[in-house]
């Protein structure tokens, strides 16, 4: 098991577009890296994504794992993706995001809430998903993060921005 140190902003490596893997899967160090991603994801307890930027690398892969989480409708459990995009997205929601790298706030954020995602799995397969609601919104943050964006870029206002809570 190998759970990575999370990199907190202002960090310049989360403002820093990140780099295509493609010609790399299959190798050991973006095996390793896969599963460090799900290592360092799993854990905090209630994380349900995380890029590779967060623990460092500036490569374009995201985990994520919306499984049992009450606003998940569409759910492809666990998933590694490497190189995602975006191909169609529709809808407009805003919700509530937080992000393991600045972790005393969270913000309202609007992002669609319809998502097809390409990538291409650890192994070498390429996968297109469709999802919805809180699957889609971990993706589209995660994605962010590939291109050097955090959830605090996407907020319409400074309003929209608040102490994360803490339950005891």
């Amino acid at each position: 098991m190998a759970v990575r140190d999370v990199v907190y902003y202002p960090d310049a490596r989360l403002t820093t577009v990140c780099e295509p893997l493609g010609h790399a899967v299959g190798e050991s160090h973006v095996e390793q890296l896969a599963r460090d991603l799900l290592d360092t994801m799993r854990s905090f307890p209630g994380c349900v994504g995380i890029a590779a930027p967060q623990i460092g690398a500036l490569v374009r892969m995201v985990a994520i794992d919306a499984t049992g989480h009450r606003k998940t409708r569409t759910c492809h459990g666990e998933l590694v993706l490497i190189d995602p995009v975006v191909v169609a997205s529709s809808g407009r929601v805003k919700m509530r995001e937080g992000c393991l790298s600045i972790p005393d706030f969270t913000g309202d954020v609007r992002r669609p809430a319809d998502v097809t995602i390409s990538a291409t799995t650890p192994e070498g397969s390429r996968i297109e998903l469709a999802t919805d609601a809180y699957e889609a919104r971990i993706l589209l943050h995660e994605i962010d993060h590939l291109d050097g964006m955090l959830f605090l870029d996407r907020v319409d206002a400074a309003t929209d921005i608040y102490p994360r809570k803490t339950y005891q």
